[in-house]
């Protein structure tokens, strides 16, 4: 397969990097020049623009931080549909608002390019070891045409439903995520106010009820997972900022549908905090930092 990957941040980089191991021809676009030099030094082909990287591929994959710019790699002026040829693949792995890319795939298929969404699930660590979930919105069709590549870069695919459903499982378990990850930075740094050697009490936690993905795997208190951004100082994780932009989405889609939200809109509020200055950039387990 000939395939475009625009976005090559911490999660697009690696997702590009297990295409390339695979034996994939990968054209790569972002903005960062590191993140090209990964890219290439990965036996990636650097591109100078989407439209570049899109010319000669069957699929592209975008991995953005926002709908504005999901919207301009498509649609804009320099949008890739206007260079695919009829029956290439788009795949949007960004975690955006629904609405915006159900509007793209309509105008895509007046083209004949199948578009749907894609996000994921499973952080960095996922996107390294090649184990994401991905959460699709698509017709059955599309959805059967993402296997051969979503399966080189995750392990479970999920077919949400119609395009756009993908981000409605993503936004509400982002929700949930960003709520497990505040009670366990709350419970753990309670615990060891109170004298218990913070290893003990995870290794209580990740024995008992309150186990879970935050606690277990992605741990925020430092020297509890060893592969876990917060043994590294909070860095090369998924950052503050893009987990108050998640909060954001489904806090805003709740009351699109006049549903609560309480716990959402309370640890919203806790990353805005966290959102501000340079903490804005350290990975979403750093909310533990506000309990210090």
């Amino acid at each position: 397969m000939k395939i475009a990957f625009i976005g090559l941040g911490n999660m697009g980089g690696s997702m590009a990097q297990n295409l390339l191991k695979s034996g994939q021809t990968v054209f790569g676009y972002d903005l960062s020049e590191v993140a090209l030099q990964h890219f290439s030094e990965a036996g990636g082909v650097v591109c100078a623009s989407p439209q570049a990287a899109a010319k000669e591929a069957d699929v592209v994959i975008t991995m953005l931080p926002a709908a504005q710019h999901v919207r301009e790699v498509y649609l804009g002026e320099n949008g890739v549909l206007a260079v695919l040829k009829a029956g290439s693949l788009c795949i949007d792995s960004s975690t955006i608002d629904p609405q915006t890319i159900q509007q793209i795939a309509e105008i895509a298929k007046t083209k004949n390019i199948a578009v749907c969404d894609a996000p994921v699930s499973g952080g960095t660590l996922g996107a390294k070891d090649g184990t994401l979930t991905f959460m699709v919105g698509a017709d059955d069709e599309t959805f059967a045409a993402t296997k051969p590549v979503l399966s080189l870069m995750g392990k479970n695919l999920v077919h949400c439903g119609a395009v756009g459903t993908g981000q409605v499982a993503k936004i509400c378990n982002n929700l949930i995520l960003g709520i497990s990850m505040t009670a366990v930075a709350e419970g753990m740094a309670l615990g060891v106010k109170l004298g218990i050697d913070p290893k003990a009490l995870a290794g209580v936690i990740n024995s008992s009820t309150g186990r879970c993905w935050s606690s277990e795997i992605y741990n925020p208190w430092p020297g509890i997972c060893e592969n876990a951004p917060a043994s590294r100082g909070y860095s090369d994780g998924f950052a503050s900022q893009l987990m108050l932009k998640d909060l954001g989405l489904a806090v805003d889609a709740a009351k699109h549908v006049d549903q609560s939200v309480v716990l959402g809109e309370k640890v919203q509020e806790m990353y805005q905090k966290q959102s501000v200055g340079d903490t804005a950039r350290l990975d979403f387990s750093s909310i533990i930092q506000q309990y210090a």
